[in-house]
């Protein structure tokens, strides 16, 4: 999956989902950064390196897999693929969008 497509994932979920009430950074390194503005309704995407309430850090493959449900998201974090900065409740809302 490109950065493109996991942007365009991401923007079909948020159509749907509740206000997210924070803004929530996805950065995959050398790969891109994905800004979620959930403060605002429907939540703005960008690729601004902007401040967040939650950042999670990792790969390209690694979120892929998250949203296709072959990686347990709690695992990846658990086991140092995924890392979190910021509001772990934030993480969670987030998280929920790729429950399928």
């Amino acid at each position: 999956m490109t950065f493109e497509n996991i942007e365009k994932t991401i923007r079909e979920k948020l159509i749907y989902a509740p206000q997210l009430g924070a803004k929530i950074k996805l950065d995959f390194g050398g790969d891109g950064i994905i800004h979620i503005d959930g403060t605002q309704n429907p939540a703005v995407m960008s690729n601004e390196d902007a401040d967040a309430d939650t950042t999670f850090v990792c790969s390209l493959g690694l979120f892929e897999s998250i949203i296709d449900g072959t990686q347990d998201p709690t695992m990846a974090f658990m086991t140092g693929k995924l890392k979190i900065q910021g509001s772990m409740g934030y993480a969670m809302k987030i998280s929920a969008l790729f429950d399928d």
